[in-house]
C-alpha cells in the first residue's frame, strides 16, 4: 500500500513539473521579442539626438564626433531587427492549427520579409554618414520594410485576438496598422521605435500568459500501451 502511494506521488510530481514547464507556451518565442526589441532600443539610441536634429550639417557634425558609437549602435539595431521575427515566428508555430495559427504565420512571414530591408538600411547608415545625414540615397528598402512591418501588424491583431491572451493586444495592434500607414503614407516616412514599442508589449504579455486548462504541449490521453492507474493496482496484488 505504501509503495501504490508513493508511486502515485511520484506520477503526480512529474505530471506537475510537466504541466508547470508547458502552461507557458508562449514564454521563449515572449522572451526573444521583448529581448531583441530592447537591443534595437539601446543600438538606436546610440547617438540618439542625431534623429531631432533637422540641420543636415549639424547631423553629420554629430555623427563625426561619435563615429564609434554609431557604428555600434547600428549593428546592434540590425541584430534587434533580425530577432523580433525569430520570436514571432516561435509564437505562431506554439499556436495551435486554425485561424489564429494562419495570421500569426502570416505576420511572422511579413516580419521576416522586411528585416533584411532595415538591416541594409542601417549597414548603410554606418558606412555612409554623410548620406545619411543628408537623406540621400534610395529610400525605398526603408519604405518596403515599413509597409511590411505595418502589414505584419495587420496580420497579427487578428491572430491575438483568435489567441486566448487579453484582447488588448490584438486591438492594439489592429488599431496602430491606419495610425501608422496613415502616418507612412502621408509623410513618406515613420519612427520605427513605434513598431517595436508595440511588439516588445505583445512579447510581455507573451511571457506572462499561463494556461491554465490543457496546456497545448502536455498530453491529455495516457500514452498508448499504458494501463489505467486502477488496473496496474489490481495487478500487483495478484
Amino acid at each position: 500500500m505504501g509503495w501504490a502511494t508513493a508511486s502515485a506521488d511520484r506520477e503526480q510530481a512529474m505530471h506537475a513539473t510537466i504541466t508547470q514547464g508547458a502552461n507557458k507556451p508562449y514564454q521563449r518565442a515572449g522572451a526573444v521579442i521583448v529581448a531583441a526589441s530592447c537591443c534595437w532600443g539601446v543600438g538606436i539610441s546610440f547617438v540618439g539626438m542625431v534623429h531631432a536634429t533637422k540641420d543636415p550639417a549639424a547631423r553629420l557634425a554629430m555623427l563625426k564626433r561619435s563615429r564609434v558609437p554609431w557604428v555600434a549602435g547600428q549593428f546592434l539595431a540590425a541584430a534587434g531587427t533580425a530577432a523580433v521575427p525569430v520570436g514571432f515566428v516561435r509564437f505562431a508555430q506554439a499556436i495551435r492549427p486554425g485561424p489564429a495559427k494562419t495570421f500569426a504565420s502570416g505576420a511572422a512571414a511579413a516580419l521576416v520579409a522586411g528585416a533584411p530591408l532595415f538591416v541594409v538600411s542601417v549597414a548603410n547608415r554606418a558606412a555612409d554618414l554623410e548620406s545619411f545625414a543628408y537623406r540621400r540615397g534610395p529610400n525605398w528598402p526603408f519604405l518596403t520594410y515599413a509597409g511590411l512591418h505595418v502589414g505584419a501588424l495587420a496580420a497579427l491583431g487578428p491572430a491575438l485576438l483568435m489567441s486566448p491572451l487579453k484582447p488588448w493586444s490584438g486591438m492594439a495592434a489592429l488599431a496602430s496598422v491606419p495610425v501608422f500607414g496613415g502616418v507612412l503614407t502621408g509623410t513618406g516616412d515613420i519612427p520605427p521605435f513605434v513598431f517595436y514599442l508595440l511588439e516588445a508589449a505583445v512579447g510581455a504579455q507573451l511571457m506572462r500568459y499561463a494556461e491554465t486548462d490543457h496546456p497545448p504541449f502536455l498530453p491529455s490521453r495516457r500514452p498508448a500501451g499504458l494501463p489505467a492507474r486502477g488496473q496496474r493496482r489490481r495487478e500487483r496484488r495478484r
